[in-house]
Protein backbone atom coordinates (compact mmCIF):
# COMPACT_ATOMS: atom_id res chain seq x y z
CA UNK A 1 0.00 0.00 0.00
CA UNK A 2 2.95 2.42 0.00
CA UNK A 3 2.54 3.88 -3.19
CA UNK A 4 -1.01 4.72 -2.22
CA UNK A 5 -0.96 5.82 1.42
CA UNK A 6 2.20 8.21 -0.16
CA UNK A 7 -0.43 9.56 -2.37
CA UNK A 8 -3.47 9.68 -0.19
CA UNK A 9 -1.52 11.85 2.39
CA UNK A 10 -0.59 14.30 0.00
CA UNK A 11 -4.40 15.19 -1.69
CA UNK A 12 -5.62 14.79 1.89
CA UNK A 13 -3.27 16.44 3.49
CA UNK A 14 -2.98 13.97 6.72
CA UNK A 15 -0.24 12.60 8.34
CA UNK A 16 -1.10 8.80 7.20
CA UNK A 17 -3.70 6.85 5.50
CA UNK A 18 -4.65 2.87 4.62
CA UNK A 19 -7.13 1.08 2.40
CA UNK A 20 -9.43 -1.35 3.16
CA UNK A 21 -11.94 -3.04 1.16
CA UNK A 22 -14.88 -0.52 2.03
CA UNK A 23 -16.34 2.18 4.13
CA UNK A 24 -18.15 -0.16 6.57
CA UNK A 25 -14.73 -2.21 6.99
CA UNK A 26 -12.87 1.19 7.53
CA UNK A 27 -14.91 2.14 10.33
CA UNK A 28 -15.31 -1.19 11.65
CA UNK A 29 -11.14 -1.42 11.39
CA UNK A 30 -10.77 1.53 13.38
CA UNK A 31 -13.88 0.95 16.07
CA UNK A 32 -11.76 -2.23 16.99
CA UNK A 33 -8.37 -1.38 17.05
CA UNK A 34 -9.25 1.96 18.88
CA UNK A 35 -12.28 1.09 21.15
CA UNK A 36 -12.71 -3.12 21.60
CA UNK A 37 -14.67 -3.70 24.70
CA UNK A 38 -14.90 -0.21 25.59
CA UNK A 39 -17.68 2.87 24.90
CA UNK A 40 -18.03 4.94 21.76
CA UNK A 41 -19.50 8.10 22.00
CA UNK A 42 -22.50 8.56 19.67
CA UNK A 43 -25.49 10.84 18.95
CA UNK A 44 -28.64 9.27 18.64
CA UNK A 45 -29.09 11.63 15.73
CA UNK A 46 -26.12 9.64 14.08
CA UNK A 47 -27.10 6.35 14.37
CA UNK A 48 -27.71 5.96 10.48
CA UNK A 49 -28.35 3.13 8.46
CA UNK A 50 -26.16 3.94 5.27
CA UNK A 51 -26.52 1.11 2.22
CA UNK A 52 -28.18 -2.03 2.99
CA UNK A 53 -26.68 -3.79 5.51
CA UNK A 54 -24.25 -0.54 7.19
CA UNK A 55 -25.96 0.19 10.29
CA UNK A 56 -23.89 2.22 12.82
CA UNK A 57 -25.12 0.44 16.17
CA UNK A 58 -24.94 -3.10 14.34
CA UNK A 59 -21.24 -1.91 13.06
CA UNK A 60 -20.27 -0.88 17.02
CA UNK A 61 -21.67 -4.18 18.00
CA UNK A 62 -19.69 -6.55 15.96
CA UNK A 63 -16.07 -4.76 16.47
CA UNK A 64 -16.84 -5.58 20.28
CA UNK A 65 -17.48 -1.61 21.09
CA UNK A 66 -19.82 -0.43 23.24
CA UNK A 67 -22.81 2.13 22.13
CA UNK A 68 -23.01 4.99 24.16
CA UNK A 69 -25.74 7.32 23.06
CA UNK A 70 -25.57 11.08 23.80
CA UNK A 71 -28.42 13.58 23.15
CA UNK A 72 -31.36 13.01 21.10
CA UNK A 73 -32.67 12.44 17.43
CA UNK A 74 -32.59 16.37 16.41
CA UNK A 75 -30.87 17.90 19.08
CA UNK A 76 -27.00 16.64 20.81
CA UNK A 77 -25.00 19.31 22.38
CA UNK A 78 -21.63 19.45 23.32
CA UNK A 79 -22.78 19.34 27.00
CA UNK A 80 -24.32 16.09 26.06
CA UNK A 81 -21.26 14.76 25.17
CA UNK A 82 -19.36 15.68 28.02
CA UNK A 83 -21.61 14.42 30.26
CA UNK A 84 -21.14 11.28 28.47
CA UNK A 85 -17.25 11.13 29.10
CA UNK A 86 -18.49 10.33 32.97
CA UNK A 87 -18.78 6.23 30.87
CA UNK A 88 -15.25 6.42 30.33
CA UNK A 89 -15.40 6.22 26.42
CA UNK A 90 -12.21 5.18 24.35
CA UNK A 91 -13.51 6.84 21.59
CA UNK A 92 -15.75 9.62 20.35
CA UNK A 93 -17.58 8.60 16.93
CA UNK A 94 -19.31 11.12 14.59
CA UNK A 95 -21.13 10.24 11.20
CA UNK A 96 -21.91 12.87 8.37
CA UNK A 97 -25.67 12.45 7.29
CA UNK A 98 -24.80 11.80 3.57
CA UNK A 99 -28.43 10.88 3.06
CA UNK A 100 -30.85 12.49 4.85
CA UNK A 101 -31.35 15.67 6.66
CA UNK A 102 -33.01 16.53 9.94
CA UNK A 103 -34.55 20.06 9.75
CA UNK A 104 -35.99 22.55 12.14
CA UNK A 105 -35.66 22.35 15.69
CA UNK A 106 -31.89 21.00 15.26
CA UNK A 107 -29.04 21.71 17.38
CA UNK A 108 -25.27 19.89 16.92
CA UNK A 109 -21.58 20.86 18.40
CA UNK A 110 -19.17 22.70 15.80
CA UNK A 111 -16.91 20.84 15.01
CA UNK A 112 -14.04 22.72 16.91
CA UNK A 113 -15.92 21.96 20.02
CA UNK A 114 -15.72 18.49 19.83
CA UNK A 115 -12.10 18.83 18.80
CA UNK A 116 -11.45 20.57 21.77
CA UNK A 117 -13.52 18.13 23.56
CA UNK A 118 -11.91 15.22 22.79
CA UNK A 119 -7.99 16.44 23.60
CA UNK A 120 -9.40 17.30 26.58
CA UNK A 121 -10.77 14.24 27.38
CA UNK A 122 -7.29 12.22 25.64
CA UNK A 123 -9.74 10.48 23.41
CA UNK A 124 -9.38 10.10 19.80
CA UNK A 125 -12.13 11.56 17.53
CA UNK A 126 -13.40 9.47 14.80
CA UNK A 127 -15.62 10.69 11.86
CA UNK A 128 -17.56 8.75 9.48
CA UNK A 129 -17.22 11.01 6.26
CA UNK A 130 -18.53 8.22 3.98
CA UNK A 131 -18.49 10.33 0.49
CA UNK A 132 -15.13 10.71 0.09
CA UNK A 133 -15.48 14.29 -1.20
CA UNK A 134 -12.44 15.70 -2.80
CA UNK A 135 -13.52 19.18 -4.05
CA UNK A 136 -16.15 21.86 -3.05
CA UNK A 137 -19.02 20.48 -4.72
CA UNK A 138 -21.60 24.44 -4.85
CA UNK A 139 -20.76 24.24 -8.52
CA UNK A 140 -23.19 21.35 -8.57
CA UNK A 141 -26.19 22.52 -6.01
CA UNK A 142 -24.47 20.23 -3.41
CA UNK A 143 -23.71 23.55 -0.72
CA UNK A 144 -21.40 22.77 1.84
CA UNK A 145 -20.60 19.29 1.75
CA UNK A 146 -17.20 18.93 3.70
CA UNK A 147 -14.35 16.95 2.06
CA UNK A 148 -11.89 14.80 4.02
CA UNK A 149 -9.18 17.65 4.18
CA UNK A 150 -11.51 20.01 5.99
CA UNK A 151 -12.81 17.66 8.42
CA UNK A 152 -8.96 16.74 9.05
CA UNK A 153 -8.71 21.04 9.13
CA UNK A 154 -11.43 20.86 12.20
CA UNK A 155 -9.59 18.38 14.36
CA UNK A 156 -10.74 15.19 13.60
CA UNK A 157 -8.03 12.46 14.32
CA UNK A 158 -9.55 10.12 11.95
CA UNK A 159 -11.57 10.48 9.00
CA UNK A 160 -13.34 6.98 7.39
CA UNK A 161 -14.59 7.63 3.55
CA UNK A 162 -15.69 5.35 0.69
CA UNK A 163 -13.81 5.19 -2.10
CA UNK A 164 -16.08 4.47 -4.80
CA UNK A 165 -18.51 7.47 -4.36
CA UNK A 166 -17.60 10.99 -4.77
CA UNK A 167 -13.80 10.25 -4.80
CA UNK A 168 -14.77 8.43 -8.41
CA UNK A 169 -12.27 5.12 -7.75
CA UNK A 170 -12.97 1.83 -7.32
CA UNK A 171 -14.78 -0.11 -3.97
CA UNK A 172 -12.46 0.49 -1.69
CA UNK A 173 -12.36 2.55 2.03
CA UNK A 174 -9.86 5.05 3.39
CA UNK A 175 -8.92 5.67 6.74
CA UNK A 176 -6.64 8.95 7.19
CA UNK A 177 -5.15 10.85 9.84
CA UNK A 178 -2.90 10.85 12.75
CA UNK A 179 0.24 8.12 11.83
CA UNK A 180 0.38 6.60 15.20
CA UNK A 181 -3.98 5.67 15.20
CA UNK A 182 -3.62 4.69 11.34
CA UNK A 183 -0.17 2.55 12.68
CA UNK A 184 -2.43 0.93 15.38
CA UNK A 185 -5.03 0.26 12.31
CA UNK A 186 -2.49 -1.24 10.46
CA UNK A 187 -0.92 -3.65 13.36
CA UNK A 188 -4.39 -5.07 13.91
CA UNK A 189 -4.96 -8.54 12.43
CA UNK A 190 -8.63 -7.07 11.36
CA UNK A 191 -6.69 -5.01 8.79
CA UNK A 192 -5.24 -8.00 7.15
CA UNK A 193 -9.14 -9.80 7.02
CA UNK A 194 -10.11 -6.03 4.91
CA UNK A 195 -7.20 -5.66 2.77
CA UNK A 196 -7.90 -4.94 -0.78
CA UNK A 197 -6.37 -6.87 -3.89
CA UNK A 198 -3.90 -5.70 -6.38
CA UNK A 199 -6.07 -4.62 -8.34
CA UNK A 200 -8.42 -2.48 -6.50
CA UNK A 201 -4.90 -0.79 -5.31
CA UNK A 202 -4.09 0.02 -8.98
CA UNK A 203 -7.20 1.36 -9.40
CA UNK A 204 -6.59 3.59 -6.09
CA UNK A 205 -3.31 4.65 -7.66
CA UNK A 206 -4.77 5.65 -11.05
CA UNK A 207 -7.31 8.13 -9.38
CA UNK A 208 -4.99 9.72 -7.03
CA UNK A 209 -2.88 10.48 -9.97
CA UNK A 210 -6.17 11.78 -12.12
CA UNK A 211 -6.78 14.42 -8.57
CA UNK A 212 -3.41 15.10 -8.44
CA UNK A 213 -3.53 16.06 -12.21
CA UNK A 214 -7.17 18.06 -11.60
CA UNK A 215 -8.70 15.62 -13.53
CA UNK A 216 -11.41 15.04 -11.23
CA UNK A 217 -14.21 16.79 -13.69
CA UNK A 218 -13.63 14.01 -16.06
CA UNK A 219 -14.71 11.21 -13.75
CA UNK A 220 -18.07 9.82 -14.77
CA UNK A 221 -19.90 10.89 -11.48
CA UNK A 222 -19.33 14.53 -12.21
CA UNK A 223 -19.65 14.19 -16.26
CA UNK A 224 -23.28 13.53 -15.53
CA UNK A 225 -23.58 15.84 -12.36
CA UNK A 226 -22.42 18.49 -14.53
CA UNK A 227 -24.76 17.59 -17.45
CA UNK A 228 -27.28 20.08 -19.14
CA UNK A 229 -30.95 18.62 -18.62
CA UNK A 230 -31.23 18.26 -22.42
CA UNK A 231 -28.15 16.32 -22.54
CA UNK A 232 -29.17 13.80 -19.95
CA UNK A 233 -32.50 13.77 -21.42
CA UNK A 234 -30.95 12.53 -24.88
Amino acid sequence: QDHVRAAARDLFGAEDAIVVNNNAAAVFLSLAALARGRGVLVSRGELVAIGGSFRIPEILEASGAQLLEVGTTNRTTIGDYRRGLARGPALLLTVHPSNYEIRGFTERPEPRELAALAREAGIPWLHDQGTGCVEPLDEFGVLAEPTVRSCLADGVDLVAFSSDKLFGGPQAGFVAGRSDLVAKLAAHPIARVVRPDKMTLAALAATLHAWKRGRWRDFPIYRAAGASLASLEA
